[in-house]
């Protein structure tokens, strides 16, 4: 079935073929079919990493009516590397090491990767369902830098279909201004099967934002959010938040450990104090 499945595949390479929706849609569906049936038989990370990345795949995605222009479709390959890494990293459980446990039970651990870097990990439990976490950190992604004082502002600069974004996020200096001020554009999608959602970004390039005067252009990836109903308590969400940046500039990497450790863990309080105050949430749709 698999060598039928790319000729269909190299069929649509052609311009006029290429156009025809439903072919394109035909294809995606073959492909999908096949990958999960190889993704099936694999041996991987742990169970809810992997009925993730079997389903999340970029061709298995419901294209719309509108085909998606070259540039639209290389944004939503970004955005699908980067969960496909990231789930890739977080199911590795060799190697982690603990950077600081919080009285509440907290924790942040960290791993050094030959292609990545250092990447750290926050493991918590938020004492509210995953339709209200999810709401505030996608659906009111804008708003952020009202409850969050290490980012200044993130905008939305496009909507790529239901589940990719491209974002500018401007992060406020740390204090006595050890890490200035630096910003971010990346690409960012959303992922929900079963009760998991996955929300990943990385760094991307957008002509419309250029370098801004005043910041340090960081990058941002392969970053992911796992969110998923406590299992003895469904009306609690464990949330895991894989963390990789390049800050740029000229910083000393126990300086660069200390931020990012700390804004993991300042982050999951600032979010607990915001979901107290939240509304009713509504359907998830990821």
């Amino acid at each position: 079935m698999l060598p039928a499945t790319f000729k269909l595949c190299a069929g649509i390479s052609y311009r006029h073929l290429r156009n025809m929706t439903g072919l394109r849609r035909q294809a995606a569906v073959a492909i999908s079919q096949e990958l999960n049936k190889l993704a099936f038989g694999s041996s991987g990370p742990s169970k809810w990493i992997n009925q993730v990345r079997r389903r999340s795949s970029l061709l298995s995605s419901r294209l719309e009516e509108k085909p998606f222009s070259e540039v639209d479709m290389s944004y939503i390959k970004q955005g699908e590397e980067a969960l496909q890494k990231s789930l890739s990293i977080l199911g590795d459980q060799d190697g982690w090491k603990i950077e600081t446990i919080a009285g509440n039970g907290d924790q942040v651990l960290s791993k050094m990767l030959p292609d990545v870097g250092k990447v750290f990990r926050l493991e918590v439990v938020v004492d509210q369902p995953l339709n209200s976490v999810y709401d505030e950190l996608v659906e009111r992604m804008e708003q952020m830098g009202d409850w969050n004082p290490t980012i200044k502002e993130i905008k939305i600069l496009q909507k790529i279909g239901k589940d990719t974004v491209i974002t500018h996020e401007t992060a406020a200096a740390t204090p006595g201004n050890v890490v200035g001020p630096r910003d971010f554009v990346s690409v960012r999608c959303s992922r929900r099967r079963g009760s998991t959602c996955v929300l990943a970004g990385m760094a991307t390039s957008y002509g419309a934002m250029p370098e801004q005067k005043g910041f340090i252009r960081a990058e941002n990836g392969p970053t992911c959010m796992v969110l998923r109903p406590l299992a003895e308590n469904p009306s609690q969400t464990k949330l895991t938040w894989l963390l990789s940046i390049d800050l740029k500039g000229w910083l000393p990497k126990t300086i660069i450990n200390q931020v990012l450790s700390q804004t993991q863990v300042d982050f999951a309080n600032h979010l607990r104090k915001r979901l107290a105050t939240t509304t009713t949430p509504t359907a998830v749709s990821c």
